[in-house]
């Protein structure tokens, strides 16, 4: 994104959002997540709509309030809930989840279209805090007026999310533990630690949630998308999804192709790809994106102190950490798990790549203060070290999705052989596996196919791209069998809205189902 994202905690923190990568978490959780987002609070809708029905709409300028400190100027915010079955296979049962939802208008919409139904990815993020954040406008980093002077802006957060019925069963005293373990253990002792970690968490996560464990897929949430469509009014859907978002539009796609509007999927992730392929695939992606940091860092010595060798310094900062973590103030230990951490929270926006020189650098002089702030800004780590359940959700929805997860033997085997392949991230990638392999919950894996009978969909891509890698954009394209590529030649995680280019395209397509031509990339400036 060339905007100045400094103005505003909306891309940045919905950027941060996007990337909660099914196959990314590291240690339990740590996975590869974009956005900050707010607290985990009850703050939504109170109303209350049955599935299928108009909703009960209340304002809502708490919403904004509480994320940002205010509204934005000439937007209206309204907030309902929608209660869903919890299980769409027997939509008899009597049981329900609460849906929050908020939708916001601009005071001077007109020739209005409908409804543009926004997630911002995890799985995990608010779909109710990414409203907020892009009704800001363009000025801070938020959706065009082109689009809010058309459409209503409609964020949910999906089931087991933020405000709607969340799941919880993740201590914060595990969390830590996860977040600060060894991302690569290398001794049979150490990685034994970190499997009893996993273990524990998914039994844990078992314990409390019992039968409900597969009630939190992809699938489920798809099934949810449609009964908002119904709620709001709208005939057919229009949607923008981010990262994990694309996976849950896709799946959308292929359940009700005759529902489809028009969506733009950007951050693709291949739901051709099984577990283990798209964590290597994420390893790989992470991996190139740390190159173009590092090239970044040699070519721009002013701005980054660990030049000529950024990666050779956070190596070196990693191993030391293992002997002899820096302690903060509080004494909280930097180790090389919560190094790790801010490494992948900073790859997710070229505009973090100088924030993150620095941190290094402040850690070699024994201040980690930098570090912290990139980690917990990716972990959602409150100052008090509290959690939202943001990790929490991402890890019961990516397991609910997994057909099938590796033995602790194969994961081991994977750690040694991606070590080589990939040095800083493959290791770490793969025992981002673990917790999906003690799920203690039947699974649901969503489906992977065309979406027959549904018009042209966008799928956009980021040629530097971490966390969803540009190569899914393609394979994304074709299964859905009406999708089309559109690239942004630029760094970071997501592209919309990125560029005028970028804008451009996918303002043209959800206002007036232009699709771009074919080919177009979008430089990156």
């Amino acid at each position: 994104m060339t905007r100045d994202r400094k103005a505003s905690p909306v891309l940045r923190r919905s950027r941060l959002v996007t990337g909660l990568l099914a196959a990314a978490t590291v240690a339990v959780t740590a996975g590869c997540t974009v956005p900050v987002f707010a607290p985990n609070d009850s703050g939504g809708g109170v109303g209350s709509a049955v599935a299928g029905g108009q909703g009960n709409w209340r304002q809502c300028d708490d919403v904004p309030r509480k994320l940002v400190g205010r509204g934005a100027e000439g937007m209206t915010y309204e907030c309902t809930t929608l209660a869903v079955p919890r299980d769409w296979a027997a939509p008899q049962g009597g049981q329900t989840y609460d849906i929050s939802l908020i939708r916001i208008r601009s005071r001077s919409q007109k020739q209005r279209i409908g409804s543009l139904l926004v997630n911002p990815g995890g799985p995990g993020g608010s779909g109710v805090d990414l409203a907020v954040y892009l009704s800001f406008g363009e000025a801070f980093n938020g959706l065009p007026s082109a689009v809010t002077d058309r459409f209503d802006i409609v964020g949910f957060d999906p089931r087991g999310v933020s405000r709607s019925t969340p799941v919880k069963c993740i201590s914060n005293t595990d969390q830590d533990a996860s977040f600060g373990a060894d991302p690569d253990p290398v001794s049979q002792a150490d990685f034994d630690e970190v499997v009893a970690l996993n273990k524990r968490v998914a039994e844990r996560c078992g314990s409390k949630l019992g039968d409900q464990l597969p009630l939190f897929s992809t699938k489920q949430a798809a099934r949810d998308m449609d009964a908002i469509r119904t709620a709001v009014g709208d005939q057919k859907l229009t949607y923008l999804g981010f990262s994990y978002g694309t996976l849950l539009g896709a799946t959308y796609a292929q359940l009700f192709p005759n529902n489809v509007r028009a969506l733009v999927l950007d951050g693709a992730i291949d739901p051709e790809q099984d577990f283990v392929t798209g964590s290597e695939s994420q390893a790989k992606g992470f991996e190139r994106a740390f190159t173009n940091f590092a090239n970044w860092c040699r070519a721009t010595r002013d701005k980054c102190p660990i030049g000529p060798d950024a990666r050779g310094a956070v190596t070196d900062a990693m191993a030391k950490a293992e002997r002899s973590p820096v302690k903060d103030d509080d004494g909280r230990e930097a180790t090389a798990g919560w190094i790790f951490v801010a490494v992948i929270s900073s790859l997710y926006s070229e505009e973090s790549w100088q924030k993150l020189a620095g941190a290094v650098d402040d850690l070699q002089g024994g201040d980690p203060q930098g570090i912290f702030e990139l980690a917990d800004q990716y972990a959602d780590r409150k100052p008090d070290g509290t959690y939202s359940n943001l990790f929490d959700a991402n890890l019961a929805v990516n397991c609910a999705d997994t057909a099938a997860a590796p033995s602790v033997a194969k994961v081991r085997e994977l750690q040694a052989q991606w070590r080589t392949k990939y040095p800083l991230f493959g290791a770490p990638l793969a025992m981002g596996m673990l917790p999906c392999v003690f799920w203690p919950g039947k699974r649901d894996p969503y489906p992977a196919g065309e979406a027959k009978g549904a018009p042209p969909i966008v799928v956009v891509g980021t040629t530097g791209d971490p966390a969803t890698p540009y190569e899914n954009t393609a394979a994304l394209a074709k299964m859905l069998g009406t999708g089309h590529v559109l690239t942004w030649e630029g760094e970071g995680h997501t592209a919309y809205p990125s560029t005028k280019c970028i804008t451009g395209a996918v303002d043209s397509y959800l206002i007036d189902l232009t699709v771009p031509r074919e080919g177009l990339r979008c430089p990156a400036k």
